[in-house]
């Protein structure tokens, strides 16, 4: 299966022929010239022109702890013995975005640079903080101008493993890159709204900005800035978010059991006992967990419907991997939990019917499965969830800011 496009993620949006994916410093040896030319057109708050003498890597260097002729690696991550080629499978990259260090490099610019804010005063990672698992500590993020988002921060972690066909939690945008500019344009979040000129004035923005032209040359061909090819780097950076360096990942990678199954190395009695209730179905003495959130990538499976929050539901929502779950509450699309103490309790005692509640979450009669777990098996299942944080990733400089001013 592996190198296989499923038919789902052969229906995604896809970026256009002409955005095609080039490497090497050489080809963006006439960028500099071109931006010179752009900056006479700058806005008041754009940065000065260039030196016409000056390279690609010497712009970039005014901003960015950027090497171009050698950029992190994103493209090939070191997926560990149990990255089956079954789990890679359900990588969702559409077959014309697939991430690349240059467009992942330019996506991770973006998503850390607040000129994508229309006052220049927040980021895409003000909402998701690499420290808190690519989440929010808050319960809501604080937009733009200090308003309120309308849901809880998801963390971005494994995005790239759900097979699904929609984002977001109330799964409103078609895929990542659709996904990406939503929060870009919206009124609260980050401003850049159909009143305040939408993406014509956001990329007259970028395009004032010295480093973007450069950085577009050297990701995609030309000095050209796109929608498109802001989606397709963004989408890219978000994908190469990878999460395989827990402690879980550690104990997986010595002894792959089947699920349920034997312990796993590194992992104590409690830990391996949470891993037990998590993998098992409810009718094999176990929590059932992992019938929607799939190991290893702890990504949710595609077809899972909503959760049973509210009685009567009809929204069917998604969640984020469960990947550093432990460093990213407040949980549930609206924070009402927060503590992942909370969160079993609601799996124990509180799920609640409705027409959109997972097939999964009923027994045999239909009612909502209550299995009732006991305060040493809630406390179990909390210990496991602990050991999914990936102290590596959080502390990864690929996905820091790269910015030095």
């Amino acid at each position: 299966m592996a190198g296989m496009v499923s038919g789902k993620a052969q229906r995604r949006r896809t970026v256009r022929a002409g955005d095609r994916t080039v490497t090497g410093l050489m080809r963006v040896a006439a960028a500099a010239v071109a931006v010179f030319v752009m900056a006479a057109c700058a806005d008041a708050d754009a940065t000065g022109p260039i030196d016409v003498g000056a390279s690609s890597a010497e712009v970039v260097a005014r901003y960015l702890s950027i090497d171009l002729a050698a950029p992190p690696n994103y493209a090939a991550p070191d997926y560990r013995a149990h990255y089956t080629r079954q789990v890679l499978a359900q990588d969702n990259s559409p077959a014309a975005n697939p991430v690349t260090d240059e467009g992942a490099t330019l996506g991770r610019v973006l998503f850390h640079d607040t000129e994508l804010s229309l006052n220049r005063t927040v980021s895409c990672s003000s909402c998701h903080v690499q420290s808190q698992g690519f989440g929010d500590e808050r319960v809501f993020s604080a937009g733009f101008e200090g308003g309120q988002t309308g849901s809880h921060s998801m963390r971005l972690a494994n995005a790239k493993f759900f097979d699904g066909d929609d984002m977001f939690w109330d799964r409103r945008a078609d895929d990542l890159e659709d996904q990406s500019l939503q929060p870009v344009f919206d009124r609260v979040e980050m401003g850049f709204s159909g009143e305040a000129g939408g993406i014509e004035a956001l990329i007259a923005r970028l395009s004032a900005l010295e480093y973007y032209p450069v950085l577009f040359e050297w990701a995609f061909g030309s000095d050209e800035i796109t929608e498109t090819r802001i989606r397709a780097a963004l989408a890219q950076y978000v994908r190469s978010i990878v999460s395989a360096g827990s402690r879980f990942d550690d104990g997986l990678a010595q002894a792959p059991p089947g699920p349920g199954q034997g312990n796993l190395p590194g992992l104590t009695d409690q830990e391996n006992e949470g891993f037990r209730l998590f993998t098992r179905p409810p009718n094999a003495g176990g929590a059932g967990c992992a019938g929607c959130h799939e190991v290893p990538t702890m990504a949710l499976d595609g077809n899972s419907r909503s959760n049973g929050l509210d009685a009567g539901e009809t929204r069917i929502f998604k969640s984020p991997s469960l990947k550093n779950v432990a460093v990213g509450g407040p949980y549930m699309h609206d924070g009402r939990f927060a503590t992942l103490t909370q969160v079993v309790e609601h799996y124990s005692t509180g799920i609640q019917d409705g027409p959109a509640l997972d097939r999964r979450l009923r027994g045999g009669n239909g009612q909502p499965i209550r299995p009732r777990l006991s305060v040493a098996e809630t406390a179990a299942l909390v210990a496991f969830m602990e050991t999914l944080t990936d102290t590596g990733l959080l502390e990864d400089t690929r996905f820091s800011s790269p910015f030095t001013r």
